[in-house]
């Protein structure tokens, strides 16, 4: 049996990227060698293993790096969370599942933060992507990312997300989901000073972007995931509403008695329940990945003949190990992200110098300016 394989932060020092080939280090050569990596018709003569032999197409791993451009906040990029905000520290699930003052606390940063989340659409990045599925260059993708861009920019290319989705929540007791838009509603409806709060933000465009920077000046910390910090705001005062179908029909505990799930005067959820929580259809921090998203994303890999990491530091473990069984197969890996990339020194280690891209390659440049052309270049290869 497989050990559960959990999202777990890296938080160590990323190293400064070693471009491959040397001539990527302008937009110009990145361009050349990631589109000779893409590229069917440049097959690496290098040791590749039969599984890799298997097919001629790359699958992508993406990042909070690609959605950037789409307005959202990222995490180790120049403007990350990470890297403005040293003491920033997400919750993770044991404390979400057990503490309701930490629920409180990260559904009014989550209310706050959803309406921009929800607003914002796929780049130029995105669309890429699909232009490189509808070429035949791009069998899958493997994101790590919350948002959806993927599935609402190239339905037709098969997304595996590997950290879930912010477009429904699940019932931690019943498991049954509930979509995002309804549950908004109703966080508006039991917190009427905070959707008149909202109201306020939205009206005066404190809300318009969610570049850290920008919203500093206003008075906000804008983290990844739609979560907004409003500093000194009266977290304890927000409620949250029970799941609807565990109100309905109290599910059965692990010890065979009915759970209880009672709610206030408004339909808030009350800390007497001992059922009936909902949480993000995500995987948070200390969330074990569900072995069918898991066992999907190692087979992606093993039918792949390439990988491509876009707007990934991969500092997540469960991102990483990815790119680390590509290498154990001999795959050729390509890496566009600026900045560091946790363990990258590895994934390039014996790689043959007569490398114009084919056999690997590094670009340290936006997703957003470079993916676009390259579908470009790829059009007339």
């Amino acid at each position: 049996m497989k050990k559960p394989l959990m999202r777990i932060p890296y938080t160590g020092p990323l190293p400064p990227p070693t471009i491959i080939p040397g001539f990527a280090n302008t937009p110009t050569g990145a361009r050349h060698a990631l589109t000779r990596f893409l590229s069917p018709q440049v097959l690496p003569n290098t040791h590749l293993s039969s599984l890799a032999k298997v097919s001629t197409k790359t699958v992508l791993l993406t990042g909070a790096g690609i959605s950037v451009a789409s307005g959202l906040a990222d995490y180790r990029g120049t403007g990350g969370t990470y890297t403005l905000n040293r003491t920033y520290r997400p919750i993770y699930y044991n404390e979400f599942t057990s503490n309701h003052e930490a629920r409180k606390r990260y559904w009014a940063r989550s209310f706050l933060g959803w309406t921009n989340l929800h607003k914002a659409r796929p780049n130029v990045a995105h669309n890429a992507v699909k232009d490189l599925g509808k070429l035949g260059l791009v069998s899958s993708v493997i994101t790590q990312n919350v948002d959806s861009f993927h599935s609402m920019a190239h339905p037709d290319l098969p997304t595996i997300e590997l950290h879930g989705y912010l477009r429904s929540l699940v019932c931690i007791h019943c498991h049954n989901q509930l979509p995002r838009s309804d549950f908004q509603n109703s966080l508006s409806s039991l917190n009427p000073q905070w959707a008149t709060f909202l109201e306020e933000m939205l009206a005066t465009g404190a809300l318009n972007s969610e570049n850290p920077a920008e919203r500093k000046a206003r008075g906000l910390k804008s983290n990844p995931d739609g979560d907004v910090d409003v500093p000194n705001a009266p977290y304890t005062t927000f409620r949250y509403p029970a799941c609807p179908t565990c109100l309905a029909s109290p599910p059965a505990l692990a010890d065979g008695t009915r759970a209880s799930v009672e709610v206030d005067d408004d339909g808030a959820w009350s800390p007497t329940s001992n059922a009936g929580v909902l949480k993000p259809a995500v995987v948070m921090f200390g969330e074990s990945i569900a072995s069918d998203i898991r066992t999907a994303a190692e087979r992606a890999i093993d039918k792949a003949s390439r990988l491509l990491v876009v707007g990934s530091s991969l500092a997540t473990y469960s991102a990483w190990r990815l790119v680390k069984r590509a290498k154990e197969r001999h795959l050729p890996i390509g890496i566009l992200n600026l900045g560091g990339v946790r363990g990258e020194e590895s994934f390039y280690a014996g790689l043959e110098t007569a490398n114009e891209g084919e056999l690997g390659v590094r670009c340290n440049e936006s997703a957003d300016q470079l993916l676009p052309e390259v579908v470009d270049n790829l059009r007339h290869y």
